[in-house]
């Protein structure tokens, strides 16, 4: 189907070139002939009328005004010849020649009488009728424009038509010979006549833009010309009853004369009615200048002649001078072209080249098929001509492709390169995501592709859509702010309309503000970049170097850049929007993970799959993982087979649940008391995403737990010692003085002495029991001072110096140096001190070491006593601070110790912990506050 149209097209544009070519012979043949060529005349106008060819009318001061003719006379014979019809006497006229003698028969009231005349040359109107070859050559120079520029394009061919039938209708005035050759001028006049006014009308109708539902309008533009053409070949050929007189003659011409004018009213008409509606400001500056041609062409000559000629009045000479005025429809129509572009004709002098060769060209190859065939056939007929005519088609569009790449290379040179790659570089414009560079390059591909040193490009302003701002210039000196209300969406209603000012000044519509911003900007063109329907930036175009308005094709091609930018310009937007969204979610996702991080409490996140998600620092402190190493792990890879086991018992359902108290072995080896909280993980909609684990460490509030219960336990039973100690003690006093005073009656010899000293060694190991009671429950009866630990410890690891060595236990000391001093009673503290320097020695029955550390950091001093004994089983370290628990064996401890060495540490503020491992040994750390001073202001 598109080889068939290209086809039809290219047929149509060779037989439109050949008609062409054709009319501007025939005119130029026609010229000659009436410039050579004398018309004899007598003075008469002959009509045929009912009785055979009468005189019509007879010119004063002529021929037969002196031979005596008069209106009316019939004429018999002309030099002997009878005469029939009126077309007779042209022809015996151009055989007589002029100044030569004829004789006339003629009758009068029915009476026969002769006249003699001497022909003289008729009267020829050769100013008006060259003025008026001007004209029809005005018309085929801008249709020829047109036409060469894009004979493809809509209405150009139309338009191109409505020329060449101007040509026709103003150069064709045939002889009067009345041959063959004369036949062909008339009729053809005649057809351009009926053919130019409505091609004009139908051209107005479809200018700028083809309306809807036009068809029925356009064919009836046609029917009246039709109809009147039909006549005149009926009045012509004696058809339909029509006789060929001279009143026929003149009638049509008078309806044919109306014909035109109220016509080319029409298409003025029509024109300003496109002019009022056109939003355009080009647009509008072209039909301006086409519906002001077309009233000031056509008004003068249908008031002054056609008008007055339809009424009945004879032509006179001042009448005929109103065709001066039809000069001006082509000539506006001309400045329309050269000033606005109009029909896309700024570059139709190099068209008009490549074609005008390619034309030459074909016709020579079309006269050669010609001949050749006629040569081989033997004939010339119709069949040949159709053959040549096909050949050429196909020959023409290589050929003028040919000659239009040779004259483009010639008259743009380095500028061919930049249009090739203009749309290229809008093809890739898109893929440029960066505004500002994006920018940058279009207007300086535009500045080099086509001359201009002003330009702007405006992008929509993000918080009020509708209103733009000036992105980036190139050329412009702005002093001052811009009022850009002119430019909004609202501006541009239709795809590919654009906003023009051919000044500040002929924008009338704006205010002052705007005016004087167009001053500054001095911009022509404003173009929208549009992305489904939506304006997002506007492309601001000024005059080119040489100061010349852009070309249509130029304007065409800005559009479709303009296009490409508007993609560019929103790729680049979003893009910049992704980005700051991108930076908003990284800003949150920091936030959020700062906030996480900060917490106490262990998060993680898995997926459905039990795949780590998320991981904050302290389950790395917990677990003893680091979040890049437990990212994407498995959750049973990470966690201890104890712990998953308890999740996957408990984690069928999606109810969440918590473990409390479960231990976690930390890094270390150190075991934590955690409680671990697991509950689904799920979006805005519900949709579960995975599970959320909270592990929180509750060691410490463990430990002080039990020191709070410790402390409770040690205060009741410091009360209930207390009480005891004192109802003891007496009956002991008693009994040990009773039994020392009947030992001291008894002989040394005598057996039961030993059973008295049995009784005094246990009264005195009740007593020692009893005192140590009241020592746990004697509490803030010791004055506190400033104390030196490492003096303490020094004085009591010589207390210890001869037990160590019997039980070979050496000493390391690491004491600090330097340490604070802290507030308590040195003896206390001796006690404290003794007591594990003690049970240490006891837990190295084989010997070992014993290490002591003072450390002092954040306001405290911290002692820390370390042995390599056998250790604390895990079950029982909860339980050496109970009063009268030993893990000695009976006899050799009374399970006080610690607990007393507890209360002293805690009446000193201090925290006292332990650490065991069996086997291994025991560690006890102390930690005491350091004394503070008071002010005294």
């Amino acid at each position: 189907m598109h080889t068939m149209h290209t086809l039809r097209m290219r047929l149509s544009a060779i037989v439109l070139a050949l008609v062409s070519v054709a009319a501007i012979c025939f005119g130029f043949v026609n010229f000659q002939q009436r410039s050579k060529f004398i018309t004899p005349d007598d003075g008469v106008s002959w009509q045929d009328g009912p009785t055979g060819v009468t005189a019509w009318l007879v010119a004063p001061n002529s021929p037969a005004i002196s031979a005596g003719i008069r209106p009316g006379d019939v004429l018999r014979t002309l030099n002997g010849t009878p005469v029939k019809r009126s077309t007779q006497v042209t022809r015996r006229l151009w055989q007589i020649g002029t100044w030569t003698e004829a004789r006339y028969k003629l009758s009068r009231n029915g009476r026969d009488f002769e006249a003699s005349l001497v022909t003289v040359p008729a009267y020829k109107p050769s100013s008006i009728e060259n003025y008026l070859r001007v004209v029809g050559l005005i018309y085929l120079f801008i249709g020829l424009f047109i036409f060469l520029r894009r004979w493809t394009a809509a209405r150009a061919v139309h338009f191109y038509l409505f020329c060449l039938a101007s040509f026709v209708f103003y150069t064709f005035h045939y002889s009067g010979k009345l041959n063959a050759f004369d036949w062909t001028i008339y009729w053809s006049n005649v057809v351009a006549l009926l053919l130019q006014p409505a091609l004009l009308v139908h051209f107005a109708q479809v200018f700028p833009e083809r309306r809807q539902r036009l068809t029925g309008w356009i064919a009836a533009v046609y029917v009246f010309p039709a109809a009147l053409l039909l006549l005149h070949i009926s009045v012509a050929t004696h058809a339909l009853g029509f006789v060929p007189s001279l009143g026929a003659r003149i009638f049509l011409d008078r309806v044919e004369l109306l014909y035109l004018g109220v016509y080319f009213f029409t298409a003025a008409f029509l024109f300003l009615r496109s002019y009022r509606r056109s939003p355009s400001g080009v647009l509008r500056q072209q039909l301006k200048w086409v519906t002001g041609g077309t009233l000031a062409g056509t008004l003068p000559f249908s008031m002054l002649y056609i008008l007055p000629y339809f009424l009945g009045v004879v032509p006179q000479s001042w009448m005929k001078l109103s065709v001066i005025s039809l000069a001006l429809l082509p000539l506006c129509f001309g400045y329309a072209i050269i000033r606005y572009r109009l029909m896309d004709v700024d570059i139709i002098f190099k068209r008009g080249l490549a074609y005008t060769a390619a034309t030459m060209g074909i016709v020579g190859v079309y006269f050669g098929i010609v001949a050749l065939i006629g040569v081989m056939l033997h004939s010339a007929g119709s069949i040949v001509a159709v053959l040549a005519v096909v050949a050429t088609a196909f020959l023409f569009q290589p050929l003028r492709d040919l000659v239009q790449g040779r004259l483009d290379h010639f008259f743009y040179r380095d500028r061919l390169d930049y249009r090739r790659t203009l749309i290229e570089f809008g093809q890739t414009l898109t893929k440029e995501v960066r505004l500002e560079p994006m920018v940058a390059s279009v207007l300086d591909r535009i500045s080099q592709t086509f001359l201009v040193d002003r330009l702007a490009l405006f992008l929509e302003e993000s918080g009020a859509p509708g209103s733009v701002r000036l992105a980036r210039s190139m050329g412009l000196n702005l002093e001052g702010a811009l009022d850009l209300s002119f430019i909004h969406a609202a501006a541009f209603p239709q795809t590919g309309n654009y906003l023009f000012f051919e000044s500040s000044r002929t924008a009338k519509m704006e205010n002052e503000q705007v005016r004087a911003s167009l001053e500054q900007l001095d911009l022509n063109y404003f173009l929208p970049c549009r992305v489904r329907d939506r304006v997002v930036a506007v492309l601001g175009v000024g005059k080119t170097v040489d100061g010349d308005f852009l070309s249509s094709e130029d304007v065409e091609l800005l559009q479709s850049i303009a296009g490409y930018v508007a993609i560019a310009v929103e790729n680049s937007q979003l893009y910049e929007s992704l980005q700051e969204k991108a930076a908003q979610v990284e800003r949150l996702k920091d936030f959020s993970e700062n906030i996480v991080g900060s917490l106490n409490v262990g998060v993680m996140a898995v997926d459905h799959e039990g795949r780590i998600e998320s991981w904050n620092p302290p389950l790395e402190r917990m677990v003893g993982v680091v979040r890049e190493h437990a990212l994407g792990r498995m959750l049973g890879k990470v966690l201890s087979p104890e712990l998953m086991k308890e999740i996957d018992a408990r984690a069928a359902g999606d109810q969440p649940f918590i473990l409390y108290k479960f231990p976690l072995e930390a890094s270390g080896g150190q075991t934590l008391i955690v409680n671990v909280s697991v509950t689904p993980l799920v979006d805005k909609g519900g949709a579960r995403l995975g599970r959320l684990l909270l592990l929180d460490d509750v060691t410490q509030r463990e430990q002080l737990e039990e020191q709070l219960v410790q402390t409770e336990k040690l205060t009741s039973l410091g009360l209930l010692a207390a009480g005891v100690a004192h109802e003891v003690n007496t009956p002991l006093a008693v009994i040990s003085n009773y039994i020392q005073m009947l030992a001291k009656q008894l002989p040394g010899d005598d057996s039961r002495q030993q059973i008295i000293e049995k009784i005094v060694k246990q009264t005195f190991r009740a007593s020692e029991i009893v005192n140590n009671l009241l020592n746990f429950s004697r509490t803030g009866s010791a004055e506190f001072t400033e104390v030196s630990l490492n003096g303490v410890i020094e004085e009591t690891l010589t207390l210890v110096v001869h037990p160590f060595r019997l039980a070979r236990v050496s000493v390391v000391k690491n004491l600090g140096e330097g340490l604070p001093a802290v507030m308590g009673s040195g003896n206390r503290l001796q006690q404290v001190f003794l007591n594990l320097f003690m049970n240490a020695r006891d837990a190295m029955p084989n010997g070992g070491m014993l290490e002591v550390r003072t450390t002092a950091h954040n306001g405290s001093v911290d002692v820390e006593i370390t042995d390599t004994g056998q250790g604390i089983p895990r079950e029982l370290l909860n339980r050496i601070f109970d009063p009268f628990f030993t893990t000695k064996s009976t006899g050799k401890g009374t399970g006080l110790g610690l607990s007393v060495s507890y209360g002293i540490v805690k009446e000193h503020s201090g925290t006292i912990e332990v650490r065991s491992t069996p086997g291994k040994g025991t560690s006890f750390r102390l930690e005491f506050p350091v004394s503070t001073k008071a002010v005294h202001v």
